[in-house]
């Protein structure tokens, strides 16, 4: 089970990685659009990106179900940290929609608005972390 839950803390690892650089393309891609720059290749980088996380996505899930299976978790603390993750998928989706948009060539937002929603996931995961580590509930 040791291995199952180090694979697991890999998975996320990986999964985390993309979901806070995608939004750095995307704020490159709006600022990098303004100034006339080329940014076709920022488009291909966002859609790579984004197959790589949502691989890592669901192998996180596919291991996190396998671990609460496994050790029988119970209590608040998973409640909230299944909530967290729920959102943390949201978002992942909602990173999915503006890989679109540029693949249209387009974003509908400023380079400050991307980068206000790219600390989304880092207080997502500090919830998520201190549910799994503390336990406070």
């Amino acid at each position: 089970m040791l291995w199952l839950k180090a694979f697991h803390i890999l998975f996320v690892m990986s999964w985390m990685a993309g979901i806070f650089y995608l939004p750095r393309i995307f704020v490159h891609f709006v600022e990098g659009k303004e100034a006339g720059q080329d940014v076709d290749r920022l488009a291909i980088m966002a859609r790579k990106l984004y197959g790589f996380m949502t691989i890592m996505m669901v192998i996180t899930l596919i291991t996190g179900t396998w671990l609460w299976l496994a050790y029988g978790f119970a209590g608040g603390w998973l409640h909230v940290k299944l909530l967290f993750v729920g959102l943390m998928m949201a978002y992942h989706f909602w990173c999915r929609l503006r890989m679109k948009e540029m693949q249209q060539g387009h974003l509908d937002h400023s380079g400050v608005f991307y980068r206000w929603m790219n600390e989304l996931p880092l207080i997502l995961t500090i919830v998520i972390l201190i549910m799994v580590v503390v336990k406070p509930f």
